[in-house]
């Protein structure tokens, strides 16, 4: 029992760690955009710079491994394709698809939808993989979280559908679902931390090409000027969040169900909010609404994690 109940605090310490990396990058995504000039309307430069990121995320955890282990960290030669498949989903597919589908949508809309990952995660996990059983309590921590975020970015404007950007972010998700599911699946026969370092690496490299190729087929600025120092080092720590983020949300994936991980993913507007009333001198839009969605947040996540037995197949 004690070891169950200190393995299920590891678990949730692991979790909330990566979820506070990620919300922390609202903030600090917002504070880059300023720092090297790029637009909130300038999509391709956007991916292109979510591509620079991730980029140099996959090398900071190839760097650290490399160093850890005293060898260089490579794949094997029957690795790439199932490397290249999950960059596909985890890098390309989610990021790409979402910043092109949130210039088409408002902010309340993508978070709304977005907070389907979880949801991806969990159907597709139990009832397309058959790694686990879908059970009503899975269910039900899914609709109170959905209903937390809802309640975080309800506006006056209230929720319409737009095939080009609400569409698009669900595809997002989506591939967030799916990659969920793969991660836990190569993380039975393969090094979780290699499969994060070059899929971050070569899902880098394709976005930020693609974003090249858009922001000069758009006629917009190339190079962006010379870089302050304070650029370059928030855009360091966006490696950093990603690198260290997902490659212990890897970790917690092979360890454990892919629900009662997937599910703390809604913690991640919630700490974004807070955090961006700090940083942005946003406290305003704090008030009873985000205490509400805080409660509905973690009684989502105790409905998929309570009780101590894991549910796979």
């Amino acid at each position: 029992m004690r070891g169950r109940r200190s393995s299920g605090i590891k678990m949730f310490l692991g979790a909330f760690v990566c979820c506070f990396l990620w919300g922390s990058a609202f903030p600090a995504i917002k504070i880059g955009y300023r720092l090297w000039g790029i637009g909130g309307d300038e999509t391709m430069r956007i991916v292109r710079f979510a591509g620079i990121r991730f980029f140099l995320a996959g090398a900071l955890v190839i760097l650290f491994a490399s160093a850890k282990r005293k060898k260089l960290l490579l794949p094997r030669r029957d690795e790439w394709g199932r490397i290249m498949l999950l960059s596909l989903f985890q890098t390309v597919g989610q990021y790409v698809f979402f910043y092109i589908g949130l210039a088409h949508t408002t902010g309340v809309n993508s978070a709304v939808v977005d907070s389907l990952t979880t949801f991806f995660a969990i159907l597709i996990a139990s009832l397309f993989m058959r790694m686990e059983r879908l059970t009503a309590r899975k269910l039900l921590g899914c609709l109170l979280g959905s209903v937390g975020v809802v309640l975080i970015n309800l506006t006056p404007e209230g929720f319409s559908f737009r095939p080009l950007g609400d569409g698009l972010v669900a595809l997002s998700a989506l591939c967030y679902g799916v990659s969920s599911a793969l991660i836990k699946r190569y993380s039975a026969e393969h090094d979780t931390v290699l499969f994060s370092g070059y899929q971050f690496l070569l899902g880098g490299a394709v976005m930020t090409l693609f974003g090249q190729l858009g922001t000069m087929a758009g006629g917009g600025a190339v190079g962006g000027g010379e870089p302050s120092v304070k650029a370059v080092l928030l855009l360091l720590y966006l490696a950093f969040v990603s690198s260290a983020a997902y490659t212990l949300w890897g970790i917690l994936l092979k360890r454990s169900d892919v629900s009662r991980i997937s599910v703390f993913g809604f913690m991640n507007p919630v700490i974004g909010v807070v955090l961006s009333a700090l940083l942005l001198g946003e406290g305003a839009q704090l008030g009873i609404r985000y205490a509400a969605a805080l409660v509905l947040i973690a009684a989502g996540i105790i409905a998929v994690n309570i009780g101590g037995s894991h549910e796979q197949r």
